[in-house]
């Protein structure tokens, strides 16, 4: 098997992956296209762990390694992004960003300290 092949495709996919991770907006969006440059990888991984001919077949146990990796991460995301959207009303990345609470000294004079020591 040419080596060639496979890793083409595997770049292509992990161009396109990370076009998307870039320029999407929605975060369902850049978790699919996150997903699509792991597949990417593991695509790498088969494809070197084929060519080498190990014995061991690491890229493979390395690639179902990946896969479970990946499906935790989507899970975990996902549950992230549904209690974003309903807490924010929105999964724009670009908009989350921006409603993001103030830090404490980001220019928030009054903090919850000093009313209460004023207070009291």
């Amino acid at each position: 098997m040419h080596l060639a092949y496979p890793a083409v495709l595997a770049a292509l996919l992990f161009c396109v992956g990370l076009y998307g991770v870039l320029a999407r907006r929605n975060a369902i969006l850049v978790l699919m296209s996150v997903e699509l440059m792991l597949n990417a990888v593991n695509l790498n991984l088969v494809a070197f762990d084929v060519w080498l001919r190990d014995a061991l077949h690491s890229g493979q146990a390395l690639t179902l390694f990946t896969i479970a990796v990946a499906a935790a991460e989507i899970g975990i995301g996902l549950a992230i992004v549904l209690m974003v959207h309903r807490n924010r009303g929105t999964s724009d990345v670009d908009r989350l960003r921006d409603t993001a609470e103030p830090r404490r000294g980001d220019g928030d004079t009054d903090s919850t300290d000093e009313k209460a020591e004023a207070a009291a």
